[in-house]
Protein backbone atom coordinates (compact mmCIF):
# COMPACT_ATOMS: atom_id res chain seq x y z
CA UNK A 1 0.00 0.00 0.00
CA UNK A 2 1.51 3.37 -0.64
CA UNK A 3 2.54 6.05 1.97
CA UNK A 4 -0.79 8.54 2.00
CA UNK A 5 0.23 11.84 0.61
CA UNK A 6 0.66 13.80 4.02
CA UNK A 7 2.48 11.26 5.57
CA UNK A 8 5.70 11.88 2.87
CA UNK A 9 8.57 14.32 3.46
CA UNK A 10 7.03 17.67 2.13
CA UNK A 11 10.68 18.47 0.88
CA UNK A 12 10.29 15.51 -1.23
CA UNK A 13 7.06 16.15 -2.86
CA UNK A 14 8.03 19.62 -3.22
CA UNK A 15 11.33 18.52 -5.46
CA UNK A 16 9.22 16.21 -7.52
CA UNK A 17 6.56 18.54 -8.18
CA UNK A 18 9.03 21.50 -9.04
CA UNK A 19 10.26 18.39 -11.36
CA UNK A 20 7.71 18.16 -13.10
CA UNK A 21 6.91 21.57 -13.82
CA UNK A 22 10.31 21.97 -15.28
CA UNK A 23 9.63 19.10 -17.53
CA UNK A 24 6.62 20.11 -19.21
CA UNK A 25 7.76 24.07 -19.43
CA UNK A 26 10.93 22.38 -20.80
CA UNK A 27 8.82 20.40 -23.77
CA UNK A 28 6.61 23.55 -24.44
CA UNK A 29 3.59 21.99 -22.83
CA UNK A 30 3.40 25.65 -20.27
CA UNK A 31 4.69 28.90 -20.86
CA UNK A 32 7.67 30.68 -18.49
CA UNK A 33 4.25 33.07 -17.54
CA UNK A 34 2.43 29.94 -16.06
CA UNK A 35 5.48 28.24 -14.93
CA UNK A 36 6.86 30.56 -12.87
CA UNK A 37 3.42 31.02 -11.42
CA UNK A 38 2.97 27.79 -10.43
CA UNK A 39 6.94 27.82 -9.23
CA UNK A 40 6.33 30.86 -6.79
CA UNK A 41 3.29 28.83 -5.40
CA UNK A 42 4.94 24.98 -4.68
CA UNK A 43 7.69 27.56 -2.88
CA UNK A 44 5.09 28.98 -0.99
CA UNK A 45 3.13 26.79 0.63
CA UNK A 46 3.22 23.97 2.82
CA UNK A 47 0.31 21.77 1.69
CA UNK A 48 1.27 18.44 0.24
CA UNK A 49 -2.64 18.62 -1.46
CA UNK A 50 -1.70 21.73 -2.80
CA UNK A 51 1.43 21.56 -4.56
CA UNK A 52 0.01 18.20 -6.03
CA UNK A 53 -2.91 19.86 -7.11
CA UNK A 54 -0.65 22.39 -9.10
CA UNK A 55 0.82 20.13 -11.19
CA UNK A 56 -2.31 17.51 -11.81
CA UNK A 57 -3.48 18.76 -15.22
CA UNK A 58 0.54 18.28 -16.57
CA UNK A 59 0.51 15.24 -18.94
CA UNK A 60 4.83 14.86 -18.71
CA UNK A 61 6.88 13.74 -15.66
CA UNK A 62 10.41 13.54 -14.64
CA UNK A 63 12.43 10.22 -16.45
CA UNK A 64 15.42 9.00 -15.82
CA UNK A 65 16.97 11.44 -18.96
CA UNK A 66 15.68 14.49 -16.88
CA UNK A 67 16.99 13.00 -13.24
CA UNK A 68 20.60 12.61 -15.24
CA UNK A 69 20.99 16.25 -16.46
CA UNK A 70 19.48 17.50 -12.82
CA UNK A 71 22.25 16.06 -11.03
CA UNK A 72 25.14 17.00 -13.63
CA UNK A 73 23.55 20.63 -13.46
CA UNK A 74 22.44 20.87 -9.71
CA UNK A 75 24.54 18.31 -8.10
CA UNK A 76 23.99 15.61 -6.28
CA UNK A 77 22.15 15.76 -2.38
CA UNK A 78 24.07 14.29 0.60
CA UNK A 79 22.52 11.98 2.45
CA UNK A 80 20.43 13.13 5.67
CA UNK A 81 21.04 11.77 9.02
CA UNK A 82 18.69 13.08 11.93
CA UNK A 83 21.34 15.03 13.99
CA UNK A 84 24.82 15.67 12.81
CA UNK A 85 27.45 18.18 14.45
CA UNK A 86 29.85 21.04 12.93
CA UNK A 87 33.13 21.48 14.42
CA UNK A 88 35.59 24.61 13.59
CA UNK A 89 38.85 25.05 15.47
CA UNK A 90 41.35 27.68 14.17
CA UNK A 91 39.83 27.08 10.71
CA UNK A 92 36.99 27.89 8.26
CA UNK A 93 34.20 25.44 7.38
CA UNK A 94 31.02 25.77 5.01
CA UNK A 95 27.50 23.88 4.61
CA UNK A 96 25.79 24.94 1.17
CA UNK A 97 25.04 23.46 -1.79
CA UNK A 98 21.81 20.83 -1.73
CA UNK A 99 22.97 19.47 1.72
CA UNK A 100 20.36 17.22 4.02
CA UNK A 101 19.69 19.37 6.84
CA UNK A 102 19.48 17.37 10.13
CA UNK A 103 16.46 18.29 12.87
CA UNK A 104 19.46 19.60 15.03
CA UNK A 105 22.78 20.54 13.73
CA UNK A 106 25.40 20.89 16.57
CA UNK A 107 27.75 23.52 16.11
CA UNK A 108 30.79 24.49 18.05
CA UNK A 109 33.26 27.13 17.12
CA UNK A 110 36.32 27.68 18.28
CA UNK A 111 38.41 30.91 16.74
CA UNK A 112 37.07 29.95 13.35
CA UNK A 113 34.47 31.07 11.30
CA UNK A 114 31.45 28.91 9.72
CA UNK A 115 28.86 29.31 6.98
CA UNK A 116 25.93 27.85 7.13
CA UNK A 117 23.90 28.32 3.98
CA UNK A 118 20.25 27.17 4.03
CA UNK A 119 19.14 28.38 0.37
CA UNK A 120 19.36 25.31 -1.76
CA UNK A 121 19.57 23.04 0.97
CA UNK A 122 16.66 20.62 1.69
CA UNK A 123 15.03 20.80 4.90
CA UNK A 124 12.32 17.98 4.97
CA UNK A 125 11.23 18.90 8.15
CA UNK A 126 9.71 22.55 9.15
CA UNK A 127 11.73 23.14 11.86
CA UNK A 128 15.53 22.85 12.45
CA UNK A 129 17.49 23.60 15.88
CA UNK A 130 21.09 24.66 15.58
CA UNK A 131 22.59 23.75 19.30
CA UNK A 132 25.58 26.12 19.09
CA UNK A 133 29.01 26.21 21.40
CA UNK A 134 31.08 29.11 20.39
CA UNK A 135 34.20 30.74 21.86
CA UNK A 136 35.59 33.96 20.05
CA UNK A 137 33.47 32.33 16.82
CA UNK A 138 31.74 33.58 14.29
CA UNK A 139 28.57 32.12 12.57
CA UNK A 140 27.22 33.08 9.49
CA UNK A 141 23.67 31.78 8.60
CA UNK A 142 22.32 32.48 5.06
CA UNK A 143 18.59 31.94 3.97
CA UNK A 144 15.96 32.46 1.32
CA UNK A 145 13.39 35.32 2.06
CA UNK A 146 10.79 32.78 3.11
CA UNK A 147 13.13 31.55 6.21
CA UNK A 148 12.67 32.99 9.50
CA UNK A 149 15.56 32.53 12.62
CA UNK A 150 15.14 32.74 15.98
CA UNK A 151 18.06 33.32 18.68
CA UNK A 152 18.00 32.34 21.82
CA UNK A 153 21.68 32.44 22.27
CA UNK A 154 23.17 33.25 25.79
CA UNK A 155 25.60 36.29 24.54
CA UNK A 156 28.45 36.74 26.31
CA UNK A 157 30.22 40.11 25.20
CA UNK A 158 29.14 39.00 21.98
CA UNK A 159 26.06 39.49 19.49
CA UNK A 160 23.38 37.45 17.43
CA UNK A 161 21.04 38.30 15.11
CA UNK A 162 17.21 36.88 14.68
CA UNK A 163 15.47 37.43 11.27
CA UNK A 164 11.08 37.78 10.14
CA UNK A 165 10.46 37.72 6.78
CA UNK A 166 8.09 40.70 5.23
CA UNK A 167 4.22 40.33 6.32
CA UNK A 168 3.84 39.68 2.62
CA UNK A 169 6.01 36.01 2.79
CA UNK A 170 4.90 33.59 4.37
CA UNK A 171 7.19 31.62 6.71
CA UNK A 172 8.08 27.94 5.28
CA UNK A 173 10.79 27.23 7.48
CA UNK A 174 11.87 28.08 11.10
CA UNK A 175 15.87 27.76 12.32
CA UNK A 176 16.35 28.01 16.13
CA UNK A 177 19.66 29.01 17.19
CA UNK A 178 20.51 27.65 21.35
CA UNK A 179 22.83 27.26 23.34
CA UNK A 180 25.90 30.12 24.07
CA UNK A 181 28.74 32.32 22.53
CA UNK A 182 31.68 33.93 24.32
CA UNK A 183 33.20 37.13 22.54
CA UNK A 184 31.71 35.82 18.70
CA UNK A 185 29.40 36.68 16.65
CA UNK A 186 26.04 34.69 15.20
CA UNK A 187 24.60 36.89 11.67
CA UNK A 188 21.75 36.25 9.38
CA UNK A 189 21.79 37.12 5.86
CA UNK A 190 19.23 36.96 3.18
CA UNK A 191 19.85 35.81 -0.12
CA UNK A 192 17.30 35.14 -2.80
CA UNK A 193 18.48 33.20 -5.33
CA UNK A 194 16.96 29.73 -5.29
CA UNK A 195 13.67 30.52 -7.36
CA UNK A 196 16.05 31.88 -10.14
CA UNK A 197 18.92 28.92 -9.88
CA UNK A 198 15.53 26.26 -10.39
CA UNK A 199 13.96 29.17 -13.06
CA UNK A 200 18.26 28.91 -15.18
CA UNK A 201 18.01 25.26 -15.03
CA UNK A 202 14.03 25.20 -16.54
CA UNK A 203 15.30 27.65 -19.78
CA UNK A 204 18.41 25.32 -20.23
CA UNK A 205 16.35 22.06 -20.62
CA UNK A 206 14.06 23.93 -22.77
CA UNK A 207 17.20 24.83 -24.65
CA UNK A 208 17.94 21.25 -24.56
CA UNK A 209 15.04 20.34 -27.04
CA UNK A 210 15.13 22.93 -29.09
CA UNK A 211 11.81 25.20 -27.30
CA UNK A 212 13.80 28.34 -26.42
CA UNK A 213 11.91 30.80 -24.39
CA UNK A 214 9.27 32.20 -25.33
CA UNK A 215 7.14 35.54 -24.57
CA UNK A 216 4.80 35.43 -21.33
CA UNK A 217 1.77 35.61 -23.12
CA UNK A 218 2.56 32.66 -25.60
CA UNK A 219 0.74 30.29 -22.86
CA UNK A 220 -1.15 27.48 -23.95
CA UNK A 221 -1.71 25.95 -20.43
CA UNK A 222 -2.00 28.38 -17.39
Amino acid sequence: MPVKLEDRPIAQVREETIDKLIVNYSHDVISQEAFERRLDAVMATESHQEMVDLVADLPLAADSEYQQRKEATLGKREHREPESKVTCILSNTSRKGFWEVPERLKVVDVLGSITLDFTEAQLPQRHVEIALSSFLGSVSIVIPEHFSVTSRVGDVLGSSEAYVPPSDVETSHIITVTGWSVLGSVDVSVKRNLRERWVAFANAMRETFGMGQRNNGDSRTK
